[in-house]
């Protein structure tokens, strides 16, 4: 299938070629980065480090490198050739011109040591996941979600019709760009071609990594705990490794946007709050694979549903803020030691608004009982919240907050 999808970070290149000298958009294998920088540097010359005569070239003559390869240039698998940096950094120094250097690659565990130490304050950071159901639904919005009158009003204009069949295929399916333009593509082929090609092209370059074989497994025991709180003893009896392991194989799940850890919101008041943060999985198509849900029925209906649909909507939540240029999205939950606890709250001006995340199509307004507890939190601003879920239609629940269908993602 041919039809390129737009994607929302478009914009956000756009935005960044203005302001720095060069652009990195990093991001997890498959999920089209190099597809969206080719479309939108077309013009200008490309190369990728993957041709292994071209990075040799990179490598051992990077001060002849760009001469060879003039900007404005499109620098594919980057992280190839960390040699390339320094070279950069001249250039852009030198020149002073924005939108000089465009540059993608999935290591981030690698590049951005290396990106931090030459091209700090030269280079803007987009990170980009599998396509966003806006983007799937061609709906042109990409505001960031927030659950406030002004974003309500917006989404209304571009609402799909999603049937929530629909949801759950797309959740047990994933939303990798070749799976989600190709229905006929084999979903468990693909996943363990993915899986493969990632451990043995990415993380067997790291020498923290030396048994693959628990690695996978240790991969598996992590999506099979998607949507809670990280727990590195239970990780490392399930695997057969050491906490200390757990930990460092967690950081390359991190850092290559495979797994996002989401942290627990904390203050200088909250003392109860605990400080252990939860664990989801970006692309649900994955977790599934590892995890062995292989049809979205038999998952709709299993013991983790519910994980799977806070993960997806956590995921779409995420994805509207990075597709937006936005690295660190303001997002948190709540949860102390009286087992109290809040789903979701994204901060804005220094408001907290908070979100329940429940699979059902029944939402109740003791599923927002919770909220209440940020009002007794000195200090804290509490805004609109709300209860994403299955049902139909966008209502009151209580006085600030509303029922959301999954489709105002």
């Amino acid at each position: 299938m041919d039809t390129y999808i737009k994607r929302h970070a478009e914009s956000a290149v756009q935005s960044l070629t203005r302001m720095f000298g060069a652009v990195l958009v990093t991001g997890p294998r498959q999920v089209g980065k190099t597809t969206m920088l080719r479309k939108m540097t077309r013009g200008i010359s490309y190369t990728t480090l993957d041709d292994m005569v071209v990075r040799a070239g990179a490598r051992e003559q990077s001060g002849t490198f760009f001469k060879d390869n003039p900007p404005p240039v499109f620098v594919d698998e980057v992280q190839k050739a960390p040699e390339l940096f320094e070279q950069m950094k001249m250039i852009i120094d030198r020149e002073q011109k924005k939108g000089q250097f465009f540059l993608c690659g999935s290591q981030q565990f690698q590049m951005m040591k290396e990106v931090s130490e030459s091209l700090s304050g030269r280079l803007g950071l987009v990170t980009l996941l599998g396509f966003s159901m806006r983007e799937r639904y061609g709906i042109t919005d990409d505001t960031p979600f927030l659950p406030t009158d002004g974003y309500f009003i917006e989404r209304k204009k571009q609402l799909a019709d999603i049937p929530y069949d629909k949801v759950w295929k797309m959740i047990q399916r994933g939303s990798m760009p070749e799976l989600c333009e190709n229905p006929d593509f084999d979903w468990q082929m693909f996943y363990g071609a993915y899986v493969r090609t990632y451990i043995e092209r990415d993380v067997r370059d790291l020498s923290e990594v030396g048994d693959t074989v628990k690695f996978t497994r240790f991969m598996a025991a992590a999506a099979a705990s998607t949507g809670r709180l990280v727990n590195a003893a239970s990780l490392a009896r399930d695997v057969g490794i050491s906490q200390p392991t757990v930990d460092r194989w967690l950081s390359i799940l991190v850092a290559s946007n495979i797994v996002y850890l989401l942290k627990p919101y904390s203050n200088n008041i909250t003392k109860r709050a605990i400080k252990t943060p939860k664990l989801y999985f970006l692309d649900t198509g994955l977790a599934a694979y590892l995890t062995r849900w292989n049809t979205a029925e038999v998952l709709k209906n299993g013991a983790m549903a519910g994980a799977f649909f806070e993960s997806f909507v956590l995921s779409e939540i995420i994805k509207s803020y990075y597709n937006k240029g936005v690295v660190e999205p303001p997002l948190y939950f709540y949860r102390d030691r009286d087992m109290n606890e809040i789903d979701l709250l994204i901060e804005d001006g220094g408001t907290l608004y908070p979100l329940e995340i429940k699979k059902h199509a029944d939402p109740q307004k003791r599923d927002v009982d919770a909220f209440s507890l940020l009002e007794r939190i000195p200090g804290i601003r509490r805004g609109p919240g709300g209860v994403i879920c299955l049902y139909d239609n966008l209502i009151t629940l209580g006085e600030n907050d509303r029922v959301i269908p999954v489709r105002y993602l």
